[in-house]
């Protein structure tokens, strides 16, 4: 085991330049980001829970079930059209209540037609909820090399993440 982490912070910290805030930032890919949208959908008072979620990346998700339906993809999950609507995001956009968290919506620029599409159109709905939510071409790359390069300090989504999380 490593030594001990850097432990709470002192409460005169929160406010001074160059230091974390609180909070929590979510990421997620592909189906990770279906989960982060699902994550942000969910009425945490129902369990309750209030979440203190600053900002969430969303890169290249599924945010729509229902083309799945039709898809090999479903052979093993044997989804109807009820659970793919109830289970996709696309579905509670325009109804979201995500507070003042920041949403940026990425998608990488050779990713398929569909990712386009349901990047956009899920966009569109958080939009028309009135959220702080963003939309991201990420120009040069693929539906992998899109999250892989997240390794890499002078990324751009690197820095957006990076700026999304200092700016609170």
């Amino acid at each position: 085991m490593g030594g001990p982490g850097p432990g709470p912070r002192h409460p005169a910290d929160q406010n001074r330049p160059g230091t974390a805030p609180g909070g929590i930032y979510l990421c997620g890919h592909s189906a990770g980001a279906h989960l982060v949208a699902m994550t942000l959908c969910t009425d945490w008072t129902e369990y309750k829970v209030i979440p203190d979620i600053k900002g969430a990346l969303l890169v290249s998700g599924v945010y729509d079930l229902l083309p799945i339906i039709d898809t090999y993809v479903n052979d093993a999950l044997k989804m109807s059209q009820e659970v793919a609507l109830k289970n996709s995001p696309m579905q509670y956009g325009r109804h979201m209540n995500a507070g003042t968290c920041q949403v940026v919506i990425a998608v990488a620029e050779h990713d398929s037609p569909e990712f386009h599409r349901q990047s956009q159109q899920y966009f569109q709905s958080l939009m028309e909820s009135g959220l702080d939510v963003s939309y991201v071409l990420v120009d040069g790359t693929d539906h992998f090399n899109v999250i892989e390069k997240l390794s890499q300090e002078a990324y751009g989504l690197t820095q957006l993440i990076l700026k999304m999380i200092l700016k609170h």
